[in-house]
């Protein structure tokens, strides 16, 4: 990375890209001050900042490979960068000369024509260029689209109706068309703004440690960059490989309700019970009791179920997140040892989880990060025989809470899902276990890639919307994927029903085609199992859902060729067109499709009432409809028949598993 001089400034420029272009008159550094107000209401923020402050950094001299900026000529530094490394990567570290400062803007240079992608998991868009994206980990929202009634109503009875760029994993880091990377190497709230022709700019409200630049001549090179520096996961457990994690909460019923759904033909994995610890009613709707052990009223005899399932191949998972019910078991447990971030009076802080409180463990602490670890997910959870669980809620760290370690809860709140996902990774490797157990999160952050073995899309709407339904999965699926995030999947029907929102038939079978298609097939019954349709409950819908198990484990062949490519080299499960296809530029907005490995291209049905299907064929190969053999040429829009059961699939011609594929058609 060479810093190159001119007369009235500087040039940052990493492997011929320009990447900071500073003339005084046309400043890259903008510091100053802002008082936010931050709002919290059950995982939802309202965001607001007062600018004091943003005063151009016009002045800056370089020597050697320090840069000091100034106002003025004759103004002392305010702000010093230090330039290092190489033509691949480089990094440009911060040191504030004053001490005042807590908001910073860096202006990026841009090209007319650039895409970018990234910012953790990004579920609205895909492409971020032209829009403006904060990076604060939180409820994602119902509906997140302000034009809507869905939205609207939220909003008015909770504060929930979320926004576009609201997402579980934010994570302050892009790819760009130009072929680098860039991250920030913060915790604080910042902001990426794309919306300029010819600079992105970056909001931090901290100094920022430092910003990472990574630059590699092709993109699945950038993309395995980004895995070398964030983390890769385990391969997948192989008991995963056997079908469909079925998610059932109905106490003792759900061993019998999966008997019928296994009868049906449905090749099955798991049992996933949300409910192992027994159940609340609020008026959200039927909520966990957050004491984390097994509940022998709802499950009797549930250790001796567990281990009948496994040898039968199936294993059992549970949930669990990093919140105490006061009124649970292990709530005093932790008090008595000091476990919980506090309030300002030093007493445990309590949390208003909706018509129930809770307690934060404090992750800061060693001590209480180690007994959550070992107490809870190891003895309760591991050594009673779960095989996995949904790891929640790692997104509601309050910002008003004390905090073992002295630092602000507003800077750690970005950090708590990595915290978060580290405790659950513990508790597996303790037990020699990484590899065989799977736990699920929705909530991430850099670093979230080390600890955590499979994302899952969060709460969607159980309907084809387009900011909150099915295809909002896809785009979660392709953004994290470029960052680490090697195996994503989802709810199969969606999760959240409010407002008589409520799952068709259509849907779930929808959402079962494009499961198939992904590293993990996993069914939800929801926040309202009776008032919406389950798998199991009509005919034509489990004997679809069946059939796209059957699907899944045909391609298990493959699958296990693309989590062998996950682990030497990085690369996601599902990856955008463009990552093989880069010579195509239509492939760089796509999102509504995606690449299962390198050899399949799948669009799935994301609108309701369609029984044909259009898609675009990248470039530079031959593609070949699955479900008809019909071959097309690439570059160009195809429409094909999509029944039930065919989605849009295809296969490049010549790819050495093109047998493998051609035999879904007798599935």
């Amino acid at each position: 990375m060479k810093i190159q001089t001119t007369s009235d400034g500087f040039d940052l420029v990493l492997d011929g890209r320009p990447i900071l272009r500073h003339r005084s008159d046309a400043p890259c550094l903008f510091v100053g001050q802002g008082d936010a107000r931050m709002d919290m209401y059950r995982g939802n923020f309202d965001i607001e900042d007062y600018v004091i402050e943003r005063t151009p950094l016009a002045h800056a001299v370089v020597s050697g490979s320090e840069i000091a900026f100034s106002t003025v000529p004759s103004q002392k530094p305010r702000l010093t960068l230090r330039v290092s490394g190489d033509e691949r990567n480089g990094t440009v570290a911060f040191q504030a000369n004053d001490a005042a400062i807590n908001r910073l803007w860096m202006r990026i240079a841009a090209e007319e024509g650039e895409h970018v992608w990234g910012g953790g998991e990004q579920m609205s868009y895909f492409d971020m260029r032209g829009r403006r994206f904060p990076l604060w980990t939180s409820e994602p929202g119902v509906g997140r689209d302000k034009t809507t009634e869905i939205t609207f109503k939220a909003d008015v009875t909770g504060k929930s109706g979320g926004d576009y760029w609201n997402t579980n994993y934010p994570q302050p880091t892009y790819l760009s068309s130009r072929r680098y990377a860039l991250h920030v190497e913060t915790t604080a709230y910042s902001a990426f703004d794309f919306r300029r022709d010819s600079f992105h700019e970056i909001e931090i409200w901290a100094v920022p440690e430092r910003i990472e630049l990574t630059a590699r001549p092709t993109f699945i090179a950038l993309v395995e960059a980004m895995a070398d520096r964030f983390g890769r996961q385990p391969p997948l457990p192989e008991w995963v490989y056997g079908g469909a994690i079925i998610g059932l909460k109905d106490g003792a019923n759900s061993f019998e309700r999966l008997e019928r759904i296994v009868a049906a033909g449905t090749r099955v994995s798991g049992l996933w019970c949300e409910d192992w610890v027994g159940l609340r009613h609020t008026s959200f709707g039927a909520r966990l009791f957050w004491d984390w052990k097994a509940n022998d009223d709802r499950y009797p005899a549930l250790r001796q179920r567990i281990a009948e399932l496994e040898d039968r191949g199936i294993r059992f998972l549970g949930y669990v997140n990093p919140y105490l019910a006061v009124d649970g078991s292990l709530f005093p447990e932790a008090e008595a040892a000091g476990y919980f971030a506090t309030d300002e009076s030093g007493k445990t802080a309590l949390v208003d989880f909706g018509e129930f409180d809770c307690g934060v463990v404090d992750f800061t602490n060693p001590e209480a990060a180690a007994w959550f670890s070992e107490r809870v997910i190891g003895q309760n959870m591991i050594d009673f025989g779960l095989s996995g669980w949904m790891a929640d809620f790692g997104e509601y760290l309050p910002i008003d809470v004390k905090l073992a370690n002295g630092i602000d809860a507003k800077v750690m709140h970005n950090a708590w899902p990595t915290l978060w996902a580290e405790v659950n990774a513990r508790a597996v490797e303790s037990r020699g276990k990484t590899g065989e157990i799977l736990f699920f999160m929705r909530a991430g952050f850099t670093g979230v890639q080390k600890h955590c073995p499979l994302l899952w899309a969060g709460d969607q709407s159980v309907d084809f919307t387009r900011h909150d339904g099915l295809v909002t999965v896809i785009s979660g699926a392709l953004s994290s994927g470029l960052l680490g995030n090697a195996y994503h999947h989802s709810d199969i029907g969606g999760y959240t029903s409010l407002f008589g929102n409520v799952r068709t038939t259509e849907l779930i079978m929808r959402w079962a085609e494009m499961g198939a298609f992904t590293p993990v097939m996993r069914t939800h019954e929801g926040n309202r199992p009776r008032d919406n349709l389950q798998i199991d409950q009509d005919p034509q819908v489990l004997a679809h859902f069946a059939r796209m198990t059957q699907v899944y484990v045909h391609l298990v062949p493959y699958l296990k060729s693309l989590v062998a490519e996950a682990s030497t080299q990085g690369l996601p499960v599902q990856r955008p067109l463009f990552l093989h296809f880069e010579d195509d530029a239509r492939t760089y907005a796509i999102q509504d499709a995606y690449l299962y490995g390198a050899d399949l291209l799948v669009a799935p049905v994301s609108q309701a009432e369609k029984t044909e299907w259009s898609t675009y064929l990248p470039a530079g190969a031959e593609w070949v409809h699955v479900w008809t053999a019909e071959t097309f040429s690439g570059g160009r829009d195809v429409t094909v028949p999509a029944p039930f059961g065919q989605p849009p699939v295809f296969y490049r011609a010549g790819s050495q598993f093109e047998e493998l594929f051609a035999g879904l058609r007798t599935i």
